[in-house]
């Protein structure tokens, strides 16, 4: 009966319902090769990056690329924001960069840099974080926020800014583990000495029958992960 409710629960929300839909419209429009093709290949492509295993692969060349270290060190901590709601909490992804951050803070009592702007929300991301380090007992007078960068790219612009007024030489880039690869190469091309703290690491990486069912918190990993591979060679492209 568990089995049977999770079955049919995958397949009456999103993305289980769309990809049921889609080959409905594939099956009924059979005789229009074009129609047939077109819905049978969306359900399939919906279908792939909306299972864990499909995440993963997405996911891991972006993952692989940096990892913990045990041992860092900088003269200032650097968390990049992920999005922010208009009611002033912060999305999942700028939580966990947030968290990471603060217990960094609190092992190496080093300054923090917040960053993000309000690029889609009308709050900073920026401000919204420092309100809540506040609340956590960090000292207002070790945070600096950069407010006005919209991208990655404007975080890395922003924050050498701070960095050349502060005189902060070498610093700890904490963002989400998918959000690094793009991060590191941005920080660098303007010439910050940085050590990358990839955090809030989306892989599954062990499997059950139900990491093959389609799921929408899925979709929205995966989705993130093509984005970081468009921004990329966007920027691969761009900056030379």
């Amino acid at each position: 009966m568990f089995f049977i409710k999770k079955l049919i629960t995958f397949f009456i929300l999103p993305p289980g319902l769309f990809i049921s839909v889609l080959l409905i419209i594939a099956y009924l429009g059979r005789k229009v090769k074009s129609v047939f093709y077109i819905s049978l290949a969306s359900a399939i492509l919906l279908y792939l990056i909306s299972i864990e295993p499909v995440k993963d692969k997405l996911l891991e060349p972006l993952e692989s690329s940096y990892t913990q270290l045990k041992v860092v060190d900088g003269d200032v901590i650097v968390v990049l924001g992920g999005g922010a709601y208009n009611t002033g909490i912060l999305t999942e992804d700028s939580m966990k960069r947030l968290l990471t951050g603060f217990i960094l803070h609190k092992k190496l009592n080093k300054p923090i840099i917040l960053s993000g702007g309000s690029a889609i929300s009308v709050l900073p991301e920026a401000e919204v974080m420092k309100q809540m380090l506040i609340e956590l007992g960090v000292d207002k007078n070790m945070i600096y926020t950069d407010k006005n960068s919209r991208d990655t790219n404007e975080n890395a612009f922003f924050v050498k800014k701070i960095c050349e007024e502060k005189g902060f030489k070498k610093i700890i880039l904490v963002t989400s583990a998918y959000h690094m690869k793009r991060a590191v190469y941005l920080f660098r091309f303007t010439g910050l000495d940085i050590t990358p703290y990839p955090t809030d690491f989306k892989m599954d990486k062990k499997y059950n029958i139900y990491s093959y069912f389609p799921k929408m918190n899925v979709m929205q990993d995966s989705t993130k992960a093509i984005r970081e591979y468009i921004g990329y060679i966007f920027y691969k492209l761009s900056l030379r």
